[in-house]
């Protein structure tokens, strides 16, 4: 039987922050959190990863934990790429449940209780999905062909693959072993989490458009390391269906 916490509250919990030349919206981010940790837990922590920024992101979480003294903060020497910055964030995390959203703005913190007030006997983690995209029509019209191709190649469940708002306990991080280094790793983490048989919860949640620096989408390079990467899961997930026979040995 799976325990879950009381409606509202759960005992502990850490904020997850990936952040990549989000100077002019991470201390924002951080002080929102701060907020939105406190209606739901007494026990709480900020992480906050600095993938390597080129901007002036590492002075000003540097200054905030003056300021803000459940903030931890780790610098990526270089840009190592958004799975290899949320991995850290979830290795360096210390309380029972995890939330995460990248630190760009386009998701709220507060919007946290909702996730929160999903949980419920039958529910081991829940996934946020968006009421609308606040994007280009470029990235709406990507994103959508995105979700689509995921769910028939991988047999994904949920509506939003690819909304970066989440709830998790600590533990299921622990038990499936992400390996993916670029924003792949979402897709990861959602069909590992569905095949190890844990139930997702949905919620909606806004998502606003980018007000501050531009999206790292469209780099070539990266586009052509997440399609790599998407590749290599499609062999190693849905074809040996590697990670099934670990959970069952």
């Amino acid at each position: 039987m799976r325990s879950n916490p009381a409606r509202g509250r759960v005992s502990s919990i850490s904020a997850v922050f990936p952040a990549y030349n989000d100077g002019g919206s991470i201390a924002s981010m951080v002080s929102t959190a701060s907020i939105a940790l406190r209606q739901v837990s007494n026990e709480y922590e900020i992480v906050v990863v600095n993938d390597g920024s080129s901007d002036y992101t590492a002075t000003v979480l540097d200054e905030l934990k003056s300021k803000y003294p459940e903030l931890r903060v780790i610098h990526h020497p270089t840009n190592k790429g958004y799975g290899a910055a949320l991995r850290t964030g979830f290795n360096t995390a210390t309380k029972e449940w995890i939330f995460y959203t990248d630190g760009d703005s386009q998701y709220n913190p507060l919007e946290l209780t909702l996730l929160v007030d999903a949980l419920h006997n039958g529910v081991d983690a829940v996934n946020g999905y968006k009421l609308s995209r606040n994007d280009s029509l470029l990235r709406v019209i990507v994103g959508r062909a995105y979700h689509n191709l995921v769910k028939i190649f991988f047999g994904i469940r949920i509506r939003d693959v690819d909304c970066d708002f989440r709830l998790l306990p600590r533990r299921i991080l622990e038990e499936i072993e992400l390996e993916s280094i670029s924003g792949a790793i979402c897709l990861e983490m959602v069909k590992k989490i569905e095949d190890a048989g844990y139930v997702f919860a949905e919620v909606p949640v806004n998502h606003y458009s980018r007000k501050y620096g531009t999206s790292q989408f469209f780099v070539p390079w990266r586009i052509i390391r997440s399609l790599r990467q998407l590749a290599g899961l499609y062999w190693k997930l849905v074809v040996q269906k590697k990670h099934k026979r670990a959970a069952s040995n």
